[in-house]
């Protein structure tokens, strides 16, 4: 292969365009121009607007890495904390656009504004969105008759083996790029711009999109193979969008308008005794053919699963506790969310000496109650439980977008 390399190049360098025509035809010197002078796309070059009716990073097309990090307030003004989200807003929509943190960074007696470490870097369509937990809205800053009432503490749910340091938390903030750096210049920004005010109470990295969040992206893989989530609601469809994931005008909390809930999960997987399952085995968990996708009862992964279906034994050809079933919207009535989660892996679980790795689940919905219905029934009859625990979470509060840069995140909670 170095060899026939080596001749290509001496080729091209001997005999110029047109040589290269004479050699390979005049068909072929066309299309070889035509690429030459239309490079791919860059996925790391775009940008994506911050400003808008809503946030973006919701219905946004999933980039392929996350930051995500939990704050907790530490001090009680409450002009402090407002001046915050001020400071966090501008940050980050400088960073959306690929500018430095605002800010003097010339002066060489004080640290900079920015850290510095994207300098030179494109924005990777860069996403910044921000939410406030339920602690947020006790007494410390006046905010308790700004609480939505669908703000509140998820409950204790089967399978659940939280850590309490992984849970939880004042305000949140999802950064999603295309590059790890980019998302986590974010996080180390934000955090250094809220030191005094805030307090990191737990943080995540994420790789490898696991959900498809627009109908032109196709369903990536989680760790144990398998495509998932295929049937959930897409960020460019509008009509299930409007019902099932943004909160409507009407709400109890007008700043929550245009807004969503974020249902945080930290997902440990198994892997290794999954690895172990034989393939049918590990199909009928799902529900779904590993390689396709398609569920068990058709040939594409978007084949509406047919139930009813009887396998020659009598018994059902999607069991009765495969994952797809229990999920399905319609048998749930109809209910349904957006996903964007993404894979996870942070090194080895020191009382197992497993992998300490799996699903980092995102979830934005318009109630977060539809999320507490189905995990309690996941949790109480899904097979795929034999091979995962929840291990943190967190509910949030993520209001409408920020309409211009006199805006900010909250604003509405300070009026």
């Amino acid at each position: 292969m170095a060899g026939a390399g080596v001749t290509r190049r001496a080729l091209l360098g001997g005999l110029g365009v047109g040589g290269v025509g004479a050699a390979v035809g005049a068909v072929g010197a066309h299309s070889w121009q035509a690429q030459a002078a239309t490079p791919a796309p860059d996925p790391h070059a775009g940008t994506v607007p911050f400003h808008g009716e809503h946030q973006a990073g919701i219905a946004t097309e999933a980039q392929d890495r996350l930051a995500f990090a939990s704050f907790d307030v530490v001090g009680t003004d409450r002009a402090e904390l407002r001046d915050l989200l001020q400071e966090w807003t501008a940050a980050a929509a400088a960073m959306t656009r690929g500018l430095p943190v605002p800010g003097d960074s010339g002066r060489l007696e004080a640290p900079p504004a920015d850290t510095g470490e994207t300098e030179g870097m494109p924005p990777g369509r860069l996403t910044v969105t921000a939410g406030f937990g339920p602690s947020l809205f006790d007494d410390r800053f006046g905010l308790a008759g700004r609480r939505p009432g669908r703000l509140r503490d998820l409950p204790a749910l089967p399978g659940d083996g939280l850590d309490p340091d992984r849970s939880g938390g004042d305000l949140a903030i999802q950064a999603c790029a295309q590059d790890p750096q980019v998302a986590f210049h974010v996080i180390r920004n934000l955090a250094r711009i809220g030191r005094g005010v805030v307090q990191m109470r737990w943080s995540q990295l994420g790789f490898g999109r696991t959900s498809a969040t627009t109908s032109t992206q196709s369903t990536p893989r989680n760790l144990m193979g398998f495509k998932d989530g295929t049937r959930n609601v897409r960020g460019d469809d509008a009509a299930r969008m409007r019902d099932h994931v943004w909160v409507p005008s009407g709400a109890d909390q007008g700043w929550m308008a245009g807004g969503s809930y974020l249902v945080a999960r930290r997902i440990r997987m198994r892997i290794e005794g999954w690895d172990r399952d034989p393939l049918a085995a590990q199909q009928e968990v799902f529900g779904r053919d590993k390689i396709e996708g398609a569920p068990l009862t058709g040939s594409r992964e978007g084949d509406v699963p047919d139930y009813a279906a009887k396998a020659t034994d009598g018994g059902p050809v999607i069991p009765m506790n495969a994952h797809i079933r229990l999920a399905a919207p319609e048998n749930n009535g109809g209910r349904a969310m957006l996903r964007r989660g993404y894979s996870f892996t942070d090194g080895v679980d020191p009382a197992s000496g497993e992998l300490d790795a799996g699903l980092f689940f995102l979830a934005f919905l318009s109630d977060p109650q539809v999320f507490v219905d189905l995990q309690n029934k996941l949790g109480s009859h899904d097979a795929l439980n034999e091979y995962i625990e929840h291990v943190g979470s967190a509910l949030f509060a993520c209001p409408g977008g920020v309409r211009n840069d006199r805006d900010y995140w909250g604003r509405g909670l300070f009026a």
